[in-house]
């Protein structure tokens, strides 16, 4: 039954009315996180009345997290995260039916608690769980909506939809685990996850309503210090295996490395003393000292900057060699080297990694591309006078 009142807004929409309010109110989401993502997406899918939410989360509410997890409140501290998660909701509207599962998502459980929702959402905050998503989803033949955040910038993409790409079209490969800060490292803007939470909200309500999506095939980047979004186009490799089980996300899930992952810097592929990565394989990733220290010792790669013009003008590496905005690579193909090792460089490094996977779509071997991880800013910290 909808409820009319409380519904009002919606239902005067001429493209939901009361048969749409009605497919929301008989829809299921599974949301798998209630933190920085997942609270504000939780909120506004009860809010627009849909009748069933699912939260996955084992994690207890910290008072570190009340600074962007608007979920819970200050005596949550303490609580599991889906217990204060569902009083929140509840108590938002009464009429939403919330199931939680206080448990890890892993391998032995994605696909029990995963079935029989009609689309997920990523509110998880590491790379083994998305692609355990993105495998579990495939074989269930479910959409799910990627949310990530990172400092002032975050992503947001629809995975798995009627055939569309998957997470593994994107990224096929993680990087290594060493090189991936956590969220307590790295830091994050407050209100960085309310907004991709609310996009990730909106594209699941759309799909939903039936509504045309916006961001199959499409990796939508936020800035939140320049306030810009920018867009990736990618499409489905039709090379790449098919998933049939969940045995690659578990491998990766049961290296120790990436339980243990944390502030020490990534290896270069040369000195694990194992083989370059092929062509069609992940680009680099390289931190700031140890690119300091490697071009202390001699080594002379081709720096490119992909950040805006304006941020380049306020503030740039002497030594850079080329700036175009990352949106703009493809345009600059002929003045970039094939033989030569380039380290591609942002503010913080996640606009430099869509770069790189633009260089390897149009030709560039990926061990000859380098992500500086921690971008400019890093670089600064790290060697001030190097920048001017």
């Amino acid at each position: 039954m909808v409820d009319v009142a409380r519904h009002a807004r919606h239902i005067s929409l001429p493209n939901v009315g009361v048969k749409g309010q009605q497919k929301l109110n008989n829809a299921s989401v599974l949301l798998i996180g209630a933190g920085g993502l997942g609270s504000p997406a939780a909120l506004y899918l009860a809010a627009a009345g849909v009748g069933r939410l699912g939260l996955v989360d084992n994690d207890m509410v910290d008072l570190s997290n009340l600074q962007r997890q608007i979920l819970h409140a200050t005596n949550d501290v303490g609580e599991a995260k889906v217990v204060s998660g569902k009083a929140t909701l509840e108590a938002l509207d009464p009429n939403v039916k919330v199931e939680v599962f206080q448990e890890r998502l892993n391998p032995d459980n994605a696909l029990a608690i995963m079935k029989g929702w009609d689309i997920v959402i990523d509110g998880t905050d590491n790379l083994p769980t998305r692609y355990l998503i993105d495998d579990a989803c495939s074989l269930l033949g479910l959409p799910w909506v990627y949310g990530s955040v990172f400092r002032f910038e975050g992503q947001i993409s629809l995975f798995n939809h009627n055939g569309g790409p998957c997470y593994r079209d994107l990224f096929p490969e993680p990087p290594p685990p060493e090189a991936v800060p956590t969220c307590s490292e790295a830091g994050v803007f407050g209100v960085l996850p309310g907004v991709i939470g609310v996009l990730q909200a909106t594209e699941a309500i759309k799909f939903l309503l039936d509504l045309p999506v916006s961001l199959s095939g499409k990796l939508l980047l936020y800035d939140a210090q320049s306030m810009a979004f920018d867009t990736l186009r990618f499409e489905a490799d039709s090379e790449r295996d098919a998933v049939m089980d969940l045995s690659k996300a578990a491998a990766m899930q049961s290296q120790e490395a990436w339980c243990m992952a944390g502030p020490h810097v990534a290896n270069s592929p040369q000195e694990q003393n194992s083989e370059p990565p092929s062509a069609d394989a992940m680009f680099n990733h390289i931190s700031v000292p140890e690119f300091l220290e490697r071009r202390e010792n001699g080594w002379a790669p081709f720096i490119l900057d992909v950040r805006s013009d304006a941020e380049y003008a306020d503030a740039h590496a002497k030594s850079c060699d080329l700036q175009v905005p990352h949106t703009n690579v493809l345009s600059i193909l002929d003045s970039l080297p094939k033989k030569t090792d380039i380290v591609i460089h942002c503010k913080s490094g996640m606009r430099s990694q869509l770069a790189a996977i633009e260089l390897i779509q149009s030709g560039w071997e990926a061990n000859r591309l380098f992500n500086l991880d921690g971008g400019i800013m890093g670089w600064y910290a790290a060697a001030p006078d190097d920048i001017e």
